[in-house]
């Protein structure tokens, strides 16, 4: 049946070359193919696979052409199919984020007191001054503006920064047939029309129709509800054919024909209907709670305030017998507003803003050194990490896979074409068949049009090593027609195949783990290449093949076969056997470890994190590779699976806090020790690239993906991807993570001493005063300019130091102001209040000392004085809080960050504009030399302060349990210096 569909008349305007004709379906005729309930005569209408493919002018063989990407006929199908991406989430305006700035609730009372301060202080009945009277409401409102504006961009760019990076960890490389050839493409490339490759582990990006495939099942649970894995397959044989997006490939692989990508997609449509906004991290609504309770605390101050300052004005006017006058109210507005400034100065919204600088920093540092960081709350977690249970390949190796040994009917060490002749020509041809078809792997064309081995690196490996004997792997799969898969299994530690060998007979090609493949054999190829018992010598000798290539750290593959009389297999039933298989040989597998991974461990260790290693080899070979990296040394335990599973809870945790190495390690045997580490309080991070580490992936604290060998369900589940596949990026992370926390924490203790300053200053000047603040309420909006904004921006910018990973983590219990900050708080909260208060009540004798014009006590030029020496304070408390703990140079690595000098500089320059020429706007007056010299050495001593306090002495308290804790177990009787056990 051909359906005949007109083009909108604007697409044929754009398309200029193209006719209608091009393609006679269009989005509209293709959404209630694939859907729920699904439409099997939806897709009989169209012709089956065949009719649909030829409406969309594909080939099914071929693909689409090969260059597919910008050009006229891709622009054709995305105008007429839209393309594999979701638009971008609805974004704040610049404006929407101004007005919910200007919604807080004390910027609102500001504003409205500001405002009536205004308009009583240009009435001549109600002002002291008609003509200067309204200068402090405006100023007020044009502070206002200013710290909203600056706070509302910085918000905007931070959420322009996870945008970005939010679309980058969508992005991934799908395999697809175009021109006939396999090919890795950007998910973001996929259109309508493409024959998509789908394999075991993958999460399917469009939505489409079974060509064909093998043992193909599908989890759509979370789409349609249905628990039950669904096989996937041609309609004629009552199978489904609908491969929907979001679901997950099981078992199998195959190919599909995409008929729907992302807003069209049944997944897309799903996804932008449940569209959320980003939620908080845990520290941020930790520093969330932390600014509300301050808060309370400076509207109960200015509370305070304002119950003993206006009895007290209208008890003076009494006393000294003045009337009280319309002005008076002018007089009352401004020590409301005096009050309300408290409030702004007090409440400190500066810290969210700086968890959220400090992570949108460091989340774009981590990308450029190949962190994809794709959860928010990883970024503060992983700083806190104690353990890193960690993959070998890929991870601790290259993942750089070559056959260099193996026993194939007799030893050899050397793999060149010579191996053709040691090998018997009889069982060559079983040899190269069995690996070439009992793979996924294959040689395709990445995006940048280099040739590469897409898939397993190990089935990579064995593809190569098949070239010695001049198989070629695309012959050996067009020649071999499969019956039947056995997808690999982590439990059976193998995967197999049943292909046709005549007429009359099947073949089961198995590969695995070389010990199972070993018992799963009764018999096995002798150096004349013929079939003999597996006896128990000849038993024992591969037994001593695999134990000297795993204690070279060589990877051990086993390879098998068996033949079957097609009568009596039936191969659409029958599970792989696990015996009477013939053992073909052995082979060596080298993945050499990364030159940098033994020092990256090292940092770890130095750092308090414990590193365990998790692998499917075994015991010999995990110990000797483990030995080299570090993980494993003297007095340290490991075990396989089979000594793992039988430990019961309370022995495990005896063991564990020495456990090093896993070997044999199952999905479940991970997720196990990942639940057990996190029960006796350990920060968890875990690395995995397969769909089977998934769980153990979404269950640890941090997961982590690999971003060149890790299958889209293990990236889903993740964390972080390691677009490097790399230990040391782990490192890296960590570092990161400490890094952010110490940023916030910088950044909190010196904001908190300005809370205490500024509130105290201002509320004790004003009772013991002559009833007004020596801080006025623009200055006290530029003080909460420099303390909430820039500051925030200087300290959350600061760049990581190797020091950072010579220290224990931080432990999830601890406190988030640790004693030594609250020293440094209290110290030089202590400082500045006796500056301020000697200034306040006796600075002007000290300064009338040794300037030529005499200052008035509690003038305009006294208050400047005060507020400048109290700003030159805190710019010198900001290069203290440079540094936590009991580092002794806070000027340590300040030009290596320019964001930082670059803003203590502004500060100083507006700083010396705002006194010297803000006049009655800023409630200032120019200095003089001496003052200004006055002011800065003053606020000079905040560093010789700074130093004193840490010299200090102050131990904290250890929030981290004893991890080096070990008690024998029964099942380590006999171990080894090790601690072996197998």
């Amino acid at each position: 049946m051909s359906i005949l569909v007109s083009v909108y008349p604007s697409h044929e305007e754009d398309i200029g070359l193209h006719k209608v004709e091009d393609f006679t379906l269009d989005t509209r005729h293709l959404e209630d193919l694939v859907s729920i309930p699904k439409n099997p005569k939806r897709l009989a209408d169209l012709g089956g696979v065949k009719g649909l493919a030829d409406k969309l002018n594909v080939n099914l063989d071929e693909g689409l052409p090969v260059h597919m990407i910008m050009t006229e006929e891709s622009n054709l199908r995305i105008k007429r199919y839209g393309r594999n991406i979701l638009p971008d989430p609805p974004q704040d305006s610049l404006w929407s984020m101004i007005i919910d700035a200007l919604k807080d609730e004390t910027l609102i009372i500001l504003v409205i007191a500001a405002t009536i301060s205004i308009i009583l202080g240009a009435l001549k009945w109600t002002s002291h001054d008609p003509k200067t009277g309204w200068i402090d409401g405006v100023a007020i409102l044009v502070a206002v503006a200013i710290v909203t504006m600056v706070t509302s961009i910085n918000n905007y760019k931070n959420q322009g920064r996870f945008l970005e990076l939010n679309k980058k960890s969508a992005d991934k490389q799908v395999k697809l047939f175009r021109g006939g050839q396999q090919m890795l493409v950007s998910i973001f490339d996929v259109l309508v029309g493409d024959v998509l490759v789908v394999d075991t582990g993958d999460i399917i990006c469009g939505d489409g129709v079974f060509i064909e495939g093998h043992s193909l099942v599908c989890d759509e649970s979370s789409l349609t509800g249905e628990s039950d894995p669904v096989k996937k397959g041609s309609p004629e044989n009552g199978m489904d054919p609908f491969l929907i997006s979001g679901s997950m490939v099981q078992e199998g692989f195959g190919r599909m024909l995409v008929t729907a990508v992302g807003v069209n997609s049944l997944n897309g449509r799903i996804m932008m209907s449940l569209r959320t906004e980003i939620e908080d991290t845990p520290l941020q609504e930790k520093l969330g709670v932390l600014a509300e309770r301050i808060g309370k605390f400076g509207l109960a101050v200015a509370a305070l305030m304002i119950l003993i300052t206006v009895p007290k004005y209208f008890i003076t006017k009494k006393v000294n017998d003045e009337p009280i006058t319309a002005a008076s109210v002018s007089d009352i507005t401004q020590i409301v507003v005096g009050a309300i400034t408290i409030v702004v100065v007090a409440v400190p919204e500066g810290l969210p803003l700086a968890v959220t600088m400090a992570l949108a920093y460091g989340m774009l540092k981590m990308f450029k050194e190949n962190n994809l960081v794709r959860n928010l709350a990883s970024c503060e977690t992983m700083g806190g990490a104690t353990t890193i249970c960690s993959d070998k390949t890929g991870t601790l190796t290259q993942n750089v896979m070559t056959v260099v040994a193996g026993h194939i009917c007799k030893p050899f060490d050397d793999v060149d074409y010579n191996l053709r002749y040691v090998v018997p020509a009889s069982i060559q041809t079983i040899l190269t068949d069995g690996i070439c078809v009992n793979s996924n792997a294959y040689e395709g064309t990445n995006s940048k049009g280099r040739t590469e081995v897409v898939g397993s690196k190990t089935e990579g490996a064995l593809l190569q090593f098949t070239k010695t004997f001049g198989a070629d792997y695309v012959e050996v799969r067009k020649r071999l027609h499969v019956e039947k898969l056995y997808p690999f299994s982590s439990a059976r530690k193998r995967m197999g195949v049943l292909v046709t060998l005549d007429e009359q007979h099947v073949r089961l090609y198995v590969k695995g783990a070389s010990e199972r493949i070993l018992e799963a054999c009764d018999s096995y190829l002798d150096a004349d290449g013929n079939i003999q018992p597996l006896g128990a010598d000849a038993k024992e000798v591969y037994e001593k093949a695999i134990f000297g290539f795993a204690s070279d750290t060589l990877r051990t593959i086993g390879l098998a076969y068996k033949d079957y009389k097609k009568a009596e297999y039936d191969y659409e039933e029958a599970d792989e056997p696990n015996f009477g298989l013939t053992l073909v040989g052995i082979l060596g597998i080298r993945d050499p470890l990364r030159p940098e991974v033994r020092g990256a461990v090292r940092q770890c260790q130095g750092a308090g994190i414990v590193v365990r290693m998790l692998t499917g080899d075994n015991i010999v070979t995990a110990e000797n590779i483990a030995r080299k990296c570090g993980i494993l040394q003297p007095g340290d335990i490991s075990m396989d699976s089979f000594a793992f599973n039988k430990m019961s809870e309370a022995e495990l945790e005896r063991v564990i806090p020495r456990l090093r190495v896993l070997a044999r390690s199952s999905p479940l045997d991970k997720l196990r020790l990942v639940n057990k580490l996190k029960d006796m309080g350990e920060i968890v991070a875990v690395t995995g690239d397969g769909t089977n580490d998934s769980p153990a992936l979404k269950q640890a604290n941090v997961g982590f993906s690999m971003g060149i060998s890790g299958t889209e369900v293990a990236i889903a589940a993740s964390d972080v991807v390691l677009l490097d596949d790399n230990f040391a990026s782990i490192v890296r992370a960590v570092l990161w993570g400490r890094n952010i926390y110490d940023s916030i924490c910088k950044f909190l203790q010196f904001q908190l001493t300005i809370n205490i300053v500024a509130v105290t200053v201002a509320f004790v000047g004003t009772i013991y005063g002559n009833g007004k603040s020596p801080l006025t309420g623009v200055q006290l909006l530029w003080i909460n300019l420099i303390m909430d904004t820039m500051a925030a921006l200087a300290l959350a910018t600061e760049p990581p130091t190797p020091d950072l990973l010579e220290r224990p983590p931080t432990g999830k219990d601890s406190p988030l102001i640790t004693r030594t900050m609250w020293r440094n708080i209290i110290g030089h909260a202590v400082f500045q209040l006796t500056v301020q208060f000697v200034l306040l009540y006796i600075g002007t004798d000290i300064y009338n000392n040794f300037v030529h014009e005499k200052i008035i006590k509690d003038s305009v030029r006294h208050y400047t004085i005060i507020f400048n020496t109290f700003v030159f304070m805190q710019l010198f408390n900001e290069i203290n809080a440079r540094v936590l703990g009991n580092k002794l140079n806070p000027f340590r690595g300040i030009f290596a960050n320019p964001i930082y000098v670059t803003i203590l500089f502004i500060t100083v320059v507006i700083q010396v504009l705002f006194v010297t020429f803000g006049g009655e706007v800023t409630s200032t007056v120019p200095l003089g030399v001496y003052e200004w010299i006055g002011c800065v050495v003053t606020g000079f001593f905040s560093l010789v302060v700074g130093l004193l306090l840490r010299m200090i002495p102050i131990k904290e308290p250890s929030y981290l349990k004893n991890h080096g804790k070990f008690e024998t177990s029964p099942l380590l009787d006999g171990a080894n210096k090790y601690g072996s056990v197998d």
